[in-house]
């Protein structure tokens, strides 16, 4: 399995293991680099060694997300920096076929963490599973579908189990990311749209949000690179080139499979 790892992302794993499983991490690092076959083998081998663990098929379901971020151009800084994509977002068409692979995923990892929480209720990794599962759950509903109610739902819920799983263990730095992004993204939203949420009891307080996802990008492991993501996007938005270009100089230099940095990258020239 490993000699789909190119030597750069190698050093990085060997580097940055963190609290996640060595192969588990591989997955992750294989979806960030664009190489989504690999990653969906790798998930897959994981389960079978550990059908119990809901983060084998909610890590299927990321890959699959991403593979449609990347198809539909999602994850490009345009797409986040227009505020028109915010104000009057319009439904994208996704693949039938990788949304009921996704929904199956997401279906088995919700069963498998609630199973998991019925026998221990504090237990870390079935949180995360389940935060996870809100968390993508939301983002395909409010980037791809629009459906952007579900997503609220989805998005505070998974901040809310996000805080409880940081008061079981602080160390959980990758949990960070489901309150950096319902602040961060909400934050993007006009006033009157804030004002509503926060009737709704949605958090929009923009500096919690950045707060929360320098953490994760920081001291996280599966989720570090998105938060670092997030985090340029944001610098872009504020016209920050230079921290921009810091920040997506390193990815490209992590994953130099993916495009994305580079296009971003010359963008900034």
């Amino acid at each position: 399995m490993m000699h789909v790892l190119i030597p750069a992302l190698a050093l990085w794993l060997a580097a940055d293991v963190g609290s996640a499983p060595a192969n588990l991490e591989l997955g992750y690092l294989q979806m960030y680099d664009l190489q989504f076959t690999a990653a969906h083998k790798t998930f897959t081998d994981y389960g079978q060694l550990h059908p119990e663990d809901p983060l084998a098929p909610v890590s299927d379901a990321a890959a699959y997300l991403f593979a449609e971020f990347d198809r539909l151009k999602i994850l490009q800084s345009e797409f986040f920096v227009h505020d028109d994509n915010f104000r009057h977002p319009k439904k994208l068409n996704s693949d039938p076929t990788v949304r009921r692979a996704f929904d199956a995923d997401l279906a088995k990892a919700d069963k498998l963490a609630t199973n998991a929480l019925t026998a221990m209720p504090r237990d870390p990794n079935a949180l995360f599973a389940s935060i996870l599962v809100l968390g993508l759950r939301a983002d395909f509903d409010g980037l791809i579908d629009k459906r952007d109610l579900s997503a609220l739902a989805s998005v505070k819920t998974s901040r809310v189990l996000a805080e409880k799983l940081l008061a079981i263990d602080p160390s959980y730095y990758d949990a960070h990311l489901a309150v950096g992004v319902e602040n961060y993204m909400l934050s993007l939203k006009p006033a009157p749209v804030r004002w509503f949420l926060q009737l709704a009891g949605a958090q929009t307080d923009r500096q919690l949000g950045i707060g929360s996802l320098s953490i994760t990008a920081e001291k996280g492991h599966l989720l570090k690179p998105y938060a670092r993501l997030l985090l340029a996007v944001d610098a872009l938005r504020r016209k920050d080139s230079g921290r921009a270009r810091e920040i997506l100089t390193d990815l490209a230099r992590q994953f130099p499979d993916n495009r994305l940095y580079i296009e971003e990258l010359s963008r900034l020239q």
